[in-house]
């Protein structure tokens, strides 16, 4: 069973209707990863969406960013504690990318470029929960927080928002991801203190 350990040592506040049980504020914003950065190039950047069928669809860079885009602007909440406020992001919403796709799945896995994988419901996905972001505070979206894209998924610890997205596989049953498998928590609800199996 991993031992989680923050990272980050903040300010605790008064938590009002926006900070999680046991989280501390921040104004920065930590940069924690699995392993090394690697290095995407958007011209072979691309992403692909797989049904438990095996039927596939495939972005790129260029058909990625034609698509319509939201502008977002949410908290996040980091497993190792920390809380920001206010990020803005851009991107494409999961909803764009599922629409007209027919499938039975229930989960759905992130797949990653350097190998990082987690696993959420397809539900965490849709309703205008979860975008693929390519940009951050109105800058491209830096290599250090998932750049060019990563998964956004702000209503859940943030370990859930994968960095350096390709792609996700749907699937009628439930395969945990990267941190998943070494026990945290497979939902990862930061207002439910889901950090680990054990929580």
């Amino acid at each position: 069973m991993a031992t989680l350990t923050p990272g980050f040592h903040g300010h605790r506040r008064t938590r009002g209707d926006r900070l999680p049980p046991g989280q501390f504020l921040t104004e920065d914003f930590p940069v924690l990863s699995a392993g090394p950065t690697p290095g995407i190039d958007t011209a072979s950047w691309h992403f692909t969406l797989t049904t438990e069928t095996g039927e596939q669809r495939a972005w790129s860079w260029a058909e990625l960013t034609a698509l319509p885009q939201q502008e977002v602007t949410t908290d996040l909440h980091c497993v190792t504690r920390w809380s920001k406020f206010d990020t803005r992001w851009r991107g494409v919403s999961l909803d764009t990318l599922l629409d007209g796709v027919t499938t039975a799945a229930r989960y759905a896995l992130a797949q990653c470029y350097g190998g990082y994988t987690t696993n959420l419901s397809l539900d965490d996905l849709r309703g205008g929960k979860a975008w693929i972001a390519h940009t951050y505070d109105g800058e491209p979206l830096a290599a250090e927080h998932g750049g060019p894209a990563r998964l956004l998924v702000p209503h859940l610890y943030f370990w859930k928002s994968a960095k350096w997205i390709g792609g996700l596989t749907l699937g009628t049953e439930n395969h945990r991801g990267f941190w998943e498998q070494l026990g945290y928590h497979d939902h990862g609800d930061p207002w439910r203190e889901q950090r680990t199996w054990d929580d």
